[in-house]
C-alpha cells in the first residue's frame, strides 16, 4: 500500500513521515493555510531520502509555472487539485523523457450527489494515478472546500467510478482519513495508495509522530 502524507510545511515533518514508513509526501503550491514557497519546498525535497516521492500539489495554476516550480524545488510528482481539462494535463512534461521523471497525478472531486463524469479523463497514458478526494459545499456561505475538509467520501457508492479509473491508471483514496478509518477504506475501495494530511496534524501545517506511525501501520495492515 502506497502511502502520502500531504501538507507539508517544513523539513522535521517530512523527514518524520518518511521514517514511519511513508512513500511519498506532498506540498501544497496552491491556495491554502499549509501553502509554501519554492525555497521552502526545496529545502524539504532535500531533506529527503531519493526513495521518497516529493509532490507538488497545485490549483488551475498555469502549465509553465507548474514546470518550473518543479523544476526549482525537484518535483518528482505533481498533483493536479483544480479543474484541469484533460488536454492540460496531457500536455504536462511532454519534452522528451519528462513525464517517465515527473509523475502526473489528477484529483477526481468527489461529492454527496451524483459521482462525478470522468469519461474525458479515461485515456490510458493520461495520467499516473487519480486521486479521490471528498468536495464540501457549506450550506450556508455556498463557499467550496476541496481537500483538507477532514471529511470522507461515501466509498461504498463510489466503488463504480473506483473501477471506471483503475482501469486506466492508479487510484488513491484521499479525504478524512486516519489511522481509525483507514483500514476500512482500504478494505472496501481497494486503492493502489492512500492519502492524509489533517488527520495525522496536531494543528494545521505541523504533524504529530505517532498519528503518522498509527497512520502508516494501520494503512499497510489493511492491506491484501
Amino acid at each position: 500500500m502506497w502511502v502520502k502524507i500531504c501538507g507539508m510545511t517544513n523539513p522535521a515533518d517530512a523527514v518524520a513521515a518518511a521514517e514511519a514508513g511513508a512513500d511519498a509526501i506532498g506540498m501544497l503550491f496552491a491556495p491554502s493555510t499549509r501553502r509554501i514557497g519554492v525555497e521552502q519546498g526545496r529545502n524539504i525535497v532535500r531533506a529527503l531520502p531519493p526513495h521518497v516521492e516529493k509532490v507538488g500539489l497545485f490549483y488551475d495554476e498555469s502549465a509553465s509555472t507548474i514546470e518550473a516550480i518543479a523544476d526549482e524545488a525537484g518535483l518528482t510528482a505533481v498533483q493536479l487539485h483544480g479543474d484541469e481539462p484533460p488536454d492540460f494535463v496531457e500536455a504536462l512534461f511532454r519534452e522528451p523523457g519528462r513525464r517517465s521523471r515527473v509523475r502526473v497525478f489528477k484529483t477526481i472531486h468527489v461529492t454527496a450527489d451524483a459521482p462525478p463524469d470522468v469519461g474525458p479523463y479515461l485515456h490510458t497514458g493520461l495520467v499516473d494515478a487519480f486521486l479521490l478526494d471528498t468536495v464540501v459545499k457549506d450550506p450556508i456561505t455556498g463557499v467550496v472546500s476541496r481537500g483538507g475538509t477532514g471529511r470522507t467520501f461515501d466509498w461504498s457508492r463510489n466503488l463504480a467510478l473506483r473501477e471506471q479509473l483503475a482501469a486506466r491508471a492508479r487510484v488513491i483514496v484521499a479525504g478524512g482519513l486516519s489511522a481509525a478509518n483507514v483500514g476500512d477504506a482500504v478494505r472496501v475501495m481497494r486503492p493502489w495508495g492512500v492519502d492524509v494530511c489533517s488527520g495525522v496534524e496536531r494543528e494545521p501545517g505541523r504533524k504529530d509522530l505517532r498519528k503518522l506511525r498509527e497512520f502508516v501501520a494501520a494503512a499497510r495492515a489493511a492491506t491484501p
